[in-house]
């Protein structure tokens, strides 16, 4: 899929919606956000390297540019899965970081509301922290949508968030200010709620989704001062129920809530989705993992808003 077939799918910015990429692993369906995926390729032959994870082919040239491959079977089923010549590579972008991942076919493109996604229940997911991000049904079929991000950060810690990034800001002065966090991700949001809670923010309510985290600004939002209840959110793009641009829309087309700050903190800051999220209102957009940024911009509108 090239750039500009990718830029003729593009969503109207805040509506809730999705484009999910379906593939097949071993017979089952698997979907991808439309916005991860870079490319589309026929599999290519793959140079291995020393000492790489198990589930980690080994990397190819296209076109100049060196890409990991992972073997999404061998990482979901631990198996050795067969390599055929009719194998694709589905080339994404999510992290600032490209990466091929192996699967069988690619059935299509569907356009989905956040709403039709359901979390996974911990029985079916492996626990908290399972590689599903979503279920929904597509045509009678129930479709699977992987956490990329977790799996990447499986493969290579390093590529995700560290707290040592944190500790090179120096000393910290506790802060209370009410902090909303929207992160569906129980790995991740214990991971940025930890970083946070080392740089001093103490007073932080965590939140599954956008439409957790709008019911719970409603319920405040006609109070006089609504900036002691919520002096800034904090939001992932994507998740189940309300994604996190719908969530950013709605509280900068509210009167009484358009004041608060928004920080977009997702693995998806893109120059396409970048533009969305300014269109819409976001105050400001950081790409995961840059949590030691994160906490700069944090420090930078608390500031901002309280001399305002």
């Amino acid at each position: 899929m090239d750039e500009k077939n990718k830029t003729g799918i593009l969503l109207e910015s805040g509506t809730n919606e999705i484009e999910i990429m379906e593939f097949k692993i071993n017979g089952k369906l698997y979907g991808i956000n439309v916005a991860k995926v870079r490319e589309i390729m026929v599999s290519e032959s793959v140079t291995p390297m020393p000492l790489a994870h198990p589930v980690v082919e080994g990397v190819f040239k296209p076109r100049g540019k060196v890409i990991t491959v992972v073997n999404l079977a061998r990482y979901l089923f631990g198996e050795n899965a067969s390599q055929g010549d009719r194998d694709l590579f589905i080339v994404t972008n999510f992290n600032k970081m490209h990466i091929a991942f192996r699967v069988d076919s690619v059935e299509g493109i569907v356009r989905l509301s956040w709403a039709d996604i359901q979390k996974p229940d911990k029985t079916v997911s492996g626990g908290e922290e399972g590689v599903a991000t979503g279920i929904t049904e597509i045509d009678g079929n129930l479709v699977v949508i992987l956490d990329f991000e977790k799996i990447v950060a499986e493969i290579a810690p390093r590529t995700g968030i560290q707290t040592d990034e944190v500790d090179k800001l120096g000393v910290r002065i506790e802060n209370n200010q009410p902090i909303i966090l929207a992160e569906d991700s129980v790995l991740l949001s214990r991971m940025i709620l930890d970083c946070l809670s080392k740089a001093g923010f103490k007073n932080i309510t965590k939140f599954d989704n956008g439409q957790e985290a709008w019911d719970f600004i409603q319920t405040i939002k006609e109070e006089q001062n609504v900036a002691e209840e919520v002096a800034l959110v904090i939001t992932d793009i994507e998740m189940p129920a309300m994604d996190g641009h719908r969530l950013t829309k709605l509280i900068k087309s509210d009167k009484n809530l358009k004041q608060i700050p928004v920080i977009i903190f997702s693995s998806l800051i893109n120059d396409e989705l970048y533009l969305k999220g300014k269109q819409l209102g976001a105050d400001e957009q950081i790409s995961k993992p840059e949590i030691g940024n994160l906490v700069e911009v944090i420090d930078h509108l608390l500031q901002k808003k309280f001399k305002s």
